[in-house]
């Protein structure tokens, strides 16, 4: 069965680690699995998941061939195919394996996807502001006392005051959702725009700016939704 599930994989070019096999120093030329002795390569450590999963860095991606690819690589780096095998195999199948799920996980996810093709594009973790704007640290500040004076009261409870401040801070949940929403919206329509300029087969400067500028853009609405988002989280944990 296990001969059987390598003889049918289809050989997929995908860049490895080394350009000989570990195992029979054959030449490998991309193939996951060596020509000679079918053993598997280990992928390379300049892979990223677009390459993978053979998707172009777009922010809009086909959904239905990353799950394919991601069926169709499962079945060749899947460790229960390896459990029989020495240990440099089984180490190589988890590692590919687990590079895999986490690719996976990571491009199915539209918030993490764009998360992740910025710090490809740009290569700047350290571009993405840490601190939140002005007018979101304020209500930020605003809705830690209000949330502290709500757990001092509740252990109390029910009164008037309590009540009041339920309801004060139910409106800013609504208020804040809201909000999420529409950054979640503005974030979609810049997935658009940078799918479009991905599209020009000539990467002017011009056209690379407005990739910064995109990227810069995208960073900012993701920071900000980061913050509104722990903010909603709080309210819920907090006031149910």
């Amino acid at each position: 069965m296990e001969h059987q599930h390598q003889a049918t994989t289809k050989a997929r070019e995908l860049p490895m680690a080394r350009s000989m096999c570990w195992h029979c120093q054959s030449e490998v030329t991309g193939e996951y699995l060596c020509g000679q002795c079918v053993k598997v390569q280990p992928l390379s450590k300049d892979l990223d998941y677009f390459s993978c999963f053979q998707l172009p860095r777009l922010l809009n991606i086909d959904e239905q061939q990353l799950e394919q690819t991601f069926y169709e690589l499962s079945r060749t780096f899947h460790p229960d195919f390896y459990s029989t095998k020495d240990e440099s195999e089984k180490a190589i199948s988890l590692g590919n394996s687990a590079f895999l799920n986490t690719g996976y996980r990571i491009l199915k996810d539209p918030i993490q996807r764009a998360e992740y093709l910025i710090r490809l594009e740009a290569g700047a973790v350290k571009d993405i502001r840490s601190n939140p704007p002005a007018d979101l640290f304020e209500e930020v500040l605003e809705l830690q006392e209000d949330l502290e004076t709500f757990r001092h009261l509740a252990p109390n409870g029910a009164s008037s005051e309590l009540e009041a401040l339920r309801k004060k801070l139910q409106d800013k949940r609504e208020r804040l959702e809201k909000r999420q929403a529409e950054m979640e919206e503005s974030l979609q329509s810049k997935f658009t725009e940078w799918d479009q300029l991905q599209g020009d087969t000539f990467d002017s400067s011009q056209t690379r700016e407005k990739k910064n500028t995109l990227l810069r853009g995208m960073q900012e609405i993701l920071s900000n939704r980061t913050y509104v988002r722990n903010m909603v989280n709080d309210l819920l944990e907090t006031t149910g």
